[in-house]
């Protein structure tokens, strides 16, 4: 018997999300992004259930970059955050990744490198997000400098949407403006719509889409729940009920003292917390899921417990399960309780937390860990 925190992963689920970004950009090639373990998910596991249905895959670097090669994946592979030195450079030629150029001492490093393969290159254009990017007048003489540089092969152009998620605003379609009066003409392949630009401006489709949140069940627009979507969770984020106690009315429960009972009443404690990514400042009345019904936490979220009230479950059990996000229960529901978004709180589930495929629909399987030789059967 072990700790009973899991989260559980549905490669059925995971796959119809990627279906639903085809169906939404019939005409452009996908790249599944898959930075940051693939939010949460497992980076190998997901890279290998899509391997088969995506034409390229993103991360954020180089690292990242190599344990998808490491792992068996042959897909194009391109790193958002580029390169940092030219100490990189024999790396990125060696696992074949393709950088975005977003600035010119790296176009200054690329410039100077002899004796490499050369590197196939995104070049990173400032549309209106601000953060990285060349500005489009920069665009014309940094592409002619590409395109004789011996250390590149290939070029491609992508940009990036800040305000997307807002499918009411028409920022988002003056950058789609914007990238396509630079791009036109030039005969290179271009991608600027991330999740929410693939549910919400068709325009800016092009030759390649970059679906992220939206793979994995959540939703990427503001006012629009995933269900609303057709998006399905990928992650059900579950544990156990590890403890029943009855308290009395007026007492204290949890850190600091400051929620009472109102009765005297039933209250169990479920094995999660902020030490496995439960957002610490989940307020009390947050719902999670006890035997599919919700019931409310109180007090505050510990580092590895949550205390729950019990009144509407007076017949529930040490052992029952508890759901914090997962069908039924969207994770940005609890994360907009917690004053976060839902991609940092599955970004966040912690290491501890072991990552299990369910195995037949609604049915976990504690014997199929989410890592790739575990799954091939």
């Amino acid at each position: 018997m072990t700790r009973p925190a899991r989260a559980f992963l549905d490669a059925r689920a995971l796959k119809h999300n990627l279906e639903r970004a085809r169906q939404s950009a019939p005409g452009a090639r996908i790249m599944a992004v898959v930075k940051a373990n693939a939010y949460g998910h497992g980076l190998k596991w997901v890279a290998h259930t899509l391997s088969e249905a995506v034409d390229a895959f993103g991360v954020s670097c180089a690292e990242e970059g190599i344990v998808l090669r490491e792992a068996g994946i042959e897909h194009p592979i391109c790193l958002f955050e580029g390169f940092f030195g030219a100490d990189e450079l024999p790396l990125l030629a060696h696992y074949r990744l393709q950088p975005a150029i977003h600035h010119e001492h790296q176009l200054q490093i690329l410039e100077a490198t002899t004796g490499l393969p050369p590197l196939p290159v995104w070049l990173k254009v400032d549309t209106g997000m601000h953060r990285l990017g060349f500005s489009p007048d920069e665009v014309p003489e940094t592409l002619v400098r590409l395109k004789t540089c011996p250390a590149v092969s290939e070029v491609r152009l992508m940009s990036h949407l800040a305000n997307a998620d807002n499918k009411f605003d028409g920022t988002t379609q003056d950058q789609i403006d914007r990238f396509l009066k630079l791009v036109d003409g030039l005969g290179l392949e271009k991608s600027i719509a991330n999740s929410a630009g693939i549910l919400a401006w068709p325009a800016g489709h092009l030759d390649w889409v970059r679906p992220g949140i939206m793979l994995y069940g959540a939703s990427p627009l503001m006012g629009f729940r995933a269900d609303e979507l057709d998006l399905r969770p990928v992650m059900t984020l579950a544990t156990e009920l590890i403890s029943i106690s009855v308290r009395r009315k007026g007492e204290a429960v949890g850190y600091g003292g400051d929620w009472r009972c109102p009765e005297t009443m039933p209250v169990g404690v479920a094995a999660i917390g902020y030490g496995d990514g439960y957002p610490r400042h989940a307020p009390p009345a947050t719902p999670v899921l006890l035997n599919g019904r919700r019931v409310p936490l109180i007090g505050r979220v510990s580092m590895d417990m949550i205390t729950l009230d019990l009144r509407t479950q007076p017949q529930a059990r040490i052992g029952d399960p508890v759901v914090l996000w997962g069908p039924g229960l969207p994770v940005e529901e609890v994360a907009g309780g917690a004053g976060t978004i839902g991609y940092e709180l599955l970004c966040h589930v912690a290491k501890r937390i072991p990552r299990i495929e369910l195995v037949d629909e609604g049915a976990p399987a504690a014997a199929h860990a989410a890592d790739p030789a575990a799954q091939r059967r």
